[in-house]
Order: structure tokens, then sequence, then C-alpha cells
């Protein structure tokens, strides 16, 4: 995650850094890219304990800056901001680089902590009522963002939206971002995480390898198997997942839910619908047929006690034909990957009678970045908020972490990106305003969690299809009877 989620890199998520393509004019292709968002025109007693409302602790000897058309939030020449980031898939090197840029302008010394372990290193801080002011909560380790809303923890960033844009005052902040790209950041009505990268979910397969075994990218679950029993013939796994990190294996189980049954099936699950596994028809055909590749040995070997990185450079080292995961994966491979593994991403092959065409894919924002309430230094922290939606910053985001941000048409054209998230470029502009995305992951951290282990045990084999989809129901039944589960709602 960078990602998103129970990713190094993100997943939804979590949790995750991703690189881009390249091929076509590079101009151009970066342009419609961002256009693309453009065609869908798309342990909680430590929290409890530093449950708060109101902003951070004000110090009298804290300098004050007056409040202006350039300055809406007040930042004080000569003060103070902590930023932390979730070093994983991007890396920590465009947070350094946005400090540096936020320094020059304001006069504000950033102290910068990169790491993986957010809530080992930010649980004590919360609990002392002494927050960062900005985070990157991504990651394995993230800090459950829907447990932070609900003991009052994050500041609403209604302002900083609402805020004028940087590079066009004339409109607001919110107005200036590729549709739909806020929305995983809502929790009961409310914007308490800005998702700031752009990222697509699927599968990712070597092109080096797939022109050398003579392989096509399979647009049928058929097709898909196919190529696996061949690579498990040649001594290759078919598939490999990130075993300790189930979030990965739930991509394709969840994407070929969506793609089979339509948004509605996607919808039910969001909305906790009683019959959002047992009793869909979708959910159950897309289980059975991840599991078919448990059944007919189909892993690569050993992918179940591998994490994420372990996993996904055994692949790079043509050791499987596929992987699941999200758009941060060639940025985080980028040591392990050969210069000539021509890293591609396609979108989830499809069941019989599906109800969405290949060419859909899950899309959306990830990599959520927050402000707690009790942040010391809120107005920094909000300004530094609005600049990361500026085309300066977005380029730069772009330069350092080889990924495109939700600002639409936020990267310059000389900003290079590599060979794999080019291909999700492409494959974004294929899919045009088919795309889809799950929100339970961010407003259901339990339910999310619960459904992990649940495919964990399918992977191992030590459920069943059917013991999945009632301990995925049983997930989806608990969370419906929270406080949340009123307020969260999905048309």
């Amino acid at each position: 995650m960078g990602s998103t989620s129970a990713q190094n890199d993100t997943p939804n998520s979590t949790p995750s850094g991703t690189p881009d393509q390249g091929g076509v004019g590079r101009r151009d292709l970066i342009k419609r890219s961002a256009a693309l968002g453009l065609i869908s025109v798309p342990a909680m007693g430590f929290l409890s304990a530093c449950a708060s409302g109101g902003g951070g602790d004000e110090k009298s000897d804290k300098p004050k800056g007056e409040k202006t058309k350039d300055n809406p939030f007040g930042v004080a020449k000569g003060g103070k901001l902590d930023v932390v980031v979730f070093k994983g898939g991007y890396g920590d090197d465009y947070a350094k680089a946005w400090e540096a840029s936020f320094q020059k302008k304001w006069g504000v010394t950033a102290s910068h902590t990169g790491t993986q372990e957010i809530t080992g290193k930010l649980q004590p801080r919360f609990n002392a009522g002494n927050p960062p002011d900005i985070i990157d909560d991504s990651g394995a380790q993230k800090i459950k963002i829907d447990v932070l809303n609900k003991n009052g923890q994050l500041l609403d960033l209604a302002a900083v939206l609402d805020a004028p844009s940087i590079d066009d005052p004339s409109k607001k902040v919110r107005d200036t971002l590729i549709p739909g790209t806020l929305d995983a950041g809502v929790l009961e009505g409310k914007t308490v995480a800005l998702n700031y990268i752009y990222t697509v979910w699927g599968l990712w397969y070597s092109g080096k390898l797939f022109k050398e075994k003579g392989w096509s990218e399979p647009k049928t679950w058929d097709d898909f198997l196919a190529i696996c029993k061949d690579a498990t013939k040649q001594g290759i796994g078919g598939l490999a997942h990130q075993g300790k990190y189930p979030y990965y294996i739930n991509v394709a189980i969840m994407d070929l839910i969506a793609k089979k049954g339509g948004l509605d099936a996607m919808k039910a699950i969001d909305n906790l619908d009683p019959k959002a596994f047992v009793g869909s028809d979708a959910a159950k055909a897309a289980v059975e047929a991840v599991y078919e590749v448990v059944e007919k040995g189909y892993l690569m070997p050993g992918t179940n006690g591998l994490t994420h990185t372990e996993s996904q450079t055994r692949w790079n080292q043509y050791k499987a034909a596929f992987i699941t995961s999200g758009s941060w994966l060639e940025n985080e491979q980028l040591k392990q990957t050969p210069d000539d593994f021509d890293m591609k991403f396609m979108p989830m092959p499809l069941l019989p009678g599906s109800a969405m065409p290949y060419e859909a894919i899950r899309a959306g924002s990830g990599e959520p970045f927050i402000i707690p309430s009790k942040a010391a230094n809120l107005p920094e922290a909000q300004e530094f908020m609005r600049m990361m939606l500026s085309k300066e910053w977005s380029s730069l985001f772009a330069k350092e972490a080889n990924s495109l941000t939700i600002l639409a048409d936020g990267v310059d054209p000389n900003v290079k990106l590599r060979p794999g998230t080019q291909s999700t470029v492409e494959a974004s502009k294929k899919a045009g305003t088919n795309t889809f995305r799950f929100l339970y992951t961010e407003w259901y951290s339990e339910m999310d969690t619960e459904i992990q282990n649940a495919s964990n045990e399918l992977m191992a084999k030590r459920i069943q299809p059917a013991e999945w989809l009632k301990r995925a129901q049983a997930a989806v039944d608990k969370a419906a009877k929270t406080p949340a589960a009123k307020k969260n709602h999905r048309d």
C-alpha cells in the first residue's frame, strides 16, 4: 500500500507506490491519464483515550498568521509542522520534496518521519493527546480510520476542500479533483481522509515471460486457468499472492464479484445487505473461481506463507505467471524487478455471464492522508494539504513516486512514468466509465479484517467456498448492527 490496506505499499488502502506507463506519446498519455478521472465524469482502547473534538492546544508563544486570500488558514512564518509518512511502495522522497517546498514558501520548519510502523509509532502519541499534524495513514500497520473517526480524532477536511485552489483561486480545491476520488475518505457523511493517489487494482504479469511462453492476456477466467495450468506444467506457479496479507487475494475475489454481478453486487456489500454474500450468485461464483486455483494446485509454492514483498519478489524472479495487487506494485518492486521484466497490468478476467465488460477495473483513490483533530499546528497542516493538491506538488509526487494523484490534469507532461504504471494508464483509458470501487474497507475495518481472515483460511484449504461465504456474511451482519451503518450508504 503504498499501499491501502494490508500492504507495505497500500491497500486500500490502503494500503504502496505505483508506477505508470510509457508508450504512445508520453505527453498525451499523461494528459489522458489525468483526463481519465475524468472519463467517469469514477484495539481501540488506546484511541478512546484520545477522543477529542477541537483543535490542538495553542501555546501562548506560538506564532499566529493573518488569514488572507493567499493564506486562508493563517499560516505563520517561523511555525512548525510534524509530518509522518508511510514509507512503503511510494517511499517518502516525495514528502521530503514537499516539506522543502513548504519550508521555502512559509518559513515553517517541518519534522519528518518515514516509517512502516504507523500504529506502533503513533499509538503512544495519540494516547498522550500529542499526535502529528498530518499523517499518511497506510500500510499493514495503519491506524484504522473508522476507529479514529468514531472517537472524534480526525479533522473534518471540508475547510481544506472548500478553500481556493492554488492553481486557480476561482475554483474550490474539491472542484479540481478527479470525480469520485473523495468518496473513499467520507465516513458518516464527513470527509475525514484525503485518499491522494489515483490507484487501480487487478492482476499483473511480466510481458517478457508472456512473450517467451506465447501466452496472451487472458480475458476469461477459463483462459486465465489455462495459463496457470501451462505454467504449472513448466515448473512455474500460476498465481502468486501475498499470503500473510490476504487483503491482496481479496482483490481477485471482490473484483470477480463486482464484474460478475455488476455495481448492484458491489453496493450490496458496502450497504451491508443481508444477502451480500450468502444468497449472492456473484459472490458464490467468485469465491469458487478463486478456490479452483487452490484446488488444482496452481498457486505458486509457498505463497501462503510469504509477506507481500517476499511473494512479489519471487514473482519478479519468474516463479509465477500472475500476482494480484494495486498500482503501487511497480514502485515497491523497483529494486527487485529485472530491467527487461516489462511489468504489465490487466483487468480481472471474466466469469461466464458477467454483467461488466472485461475492460472494467477497480479504480479510485488510495493512500489516505489525515489531519488529527488535536494537531498542534492545524493551520500549517491544512495549508500543507491544500498545497498537496497543486499541480506543482502533484508533479513532484509523480516524479518521485511514479504515480498519478487525484488532481485532474495534475502531472507535468515532462514527468516520465514507468512501464507498469503506463499500462495502468492505458487500462484506465480503455475502462472509461466502467470502473468500480468498494468502500467497506474504509467504512468497516473490522468487517474487512474478518473477510481477510476467511480468505486466508480459504487459500490454505482449511475452509471451502461455502464456509467462506458464511463467514463473510457473518461479518456483514455484525457490521450492520454498528451505529456507523446508519450513516454510511451508497446509492
